[in-house]
């Protein structure tokens, strides 16, 4: 997968926007940015889809800015000058496709069928857009369609909304959503920027979903921990456990066997996608403990610590 599919698959969630005015183009891209999502697919339905590209590329830099609904060549050279990194069609046209991959700029086409699927195989893409996701199936139609052609992956687009967008991520097929809840017509065109922040920081917090974990205490030596663990089964009737390394009472107090990260202790948070979640933390400027990460048995990640402390704690971030 290249560099630009797979930061949009770490941020998780790709906001589909339609401009009618260029001018609401930079307070959109800053309300974005602000609400943790620093990245757009700008629709070519409007005239001023163009200029609004090249707006958002001048006054953000750094944000991961695509064109969408591209139906020619034409549009596609008018995104890349304007400052689009990648290109999404609602459908498959081999013409377009062909362009984009013979100058090397990232495109999803839509693909709704097994058929569009493997002209997207013939053409050399890894990565569809599913188009119109909820009207053409589902993620029921994704996992079917996942099933033989086992190294295709897909971004759904249409129809998804805080309410199903996790149930789509959890598939590991799925990179990315598409969606515009965050950023509808109505509110764009009355200048509620400020909302536009507010419903962005919602959807990647609940795609995150933080939650907390348990406790950790940091003892002196084995005897304290399991001594602290027991008063805490006395007190409360959490069951004492012992671990490696430490003893649980319960599951939200883990008592360490002797000092280990953070002043006294840490606490550890757990979230739906461990990847997403570091990288969309490091976009807030937060440092990770890279020796201290963790993998599965597939050589997936599943816990790390931050560098920073609160409260004397260290963070402990774990995969749910």
């Amino acid at each position: 997968m290249n560099d630009v599919l797979r930061k949009i698959q770490l941020m998780g969630i790709v906001p589909v926007v339609k401009l009618d005015d260029a001018k609401d183009a930079v307070p959109l891209a800053k309300a974005l940015c602000d609400g943790g999502l620093p990245c757009a697919e700008v629709t070519f339905r409007t005239a001023a889809a163009e200029e609004s590209i090249r707006l958002m590329r001048e006054a953000f830099p750094h944000m991961l800015i695509g064109a969408g609904t591209v139906l020619t060549t034409e549009q596609v050279d008018l995104a890349v000058n304007a400052g689009a990194t990648f290109i999404v069609s609602p459908g498959l046209n081999p013409k377009v496709v062909r362009y984009c991959v013979d100058k090397g700029i990232p495109i999803t086409p839509g693909c709704s069928a097994p058929s569009d699927v493997e002209v997207a195989i013939e053409l050399g893409l890894e990565v569809v857009k599913f188009f119109p996701a909820e009207a053409a199936g589902g993620l029921a139609m994704i996992k079917a369609m996942a099933g033989p052609y086992v190294n295709m992956k897909f971004m759904p687009t249409g129809g998804i909304n805080a309410n199903n967008l996790t149930s789509y991520l959890d598939f590991p097929k799925v990179i990315a959503c598409g969606g515009s809840w965050m950023v509808k017509d109505d509110i764009i065109k009355a200048g509620e920027f400020e909302k536009i922040t507010e419903l962005t920081r919602e959807a990647v917090t609940m795609m995150l979903g933080f939650e907390l974990r348990h406790i950790g205490i940091n003892a002196k030596n084995e005897e304290q921990a399991n001594h602290l663990a027991g008063a805490f089964e006395k007190l409360f009737g959490f069951k004492k456990k012992v671990g490696n390394g430490s003893v649980f009472a319960g599951t939200g107090i883990e008592v360490m066997n002797e000092p280990y990260l953070g002043e006294k202790g840490h606490i550890a948070i757990q979230t739906n996608y461990i990847d997403r979640a570091i990288f969309h933390l490091k976009q807030q400027g937060y440092t990770f403990n890279e020796e201290s990460k963790k993998y599965d048995k597939n050589n997936k990640p599943v816990a790390i610590y931050l560098e920073e402390e609160l409260g004397g704690f260290a963070i402990h971030l774990v995969q749910k």
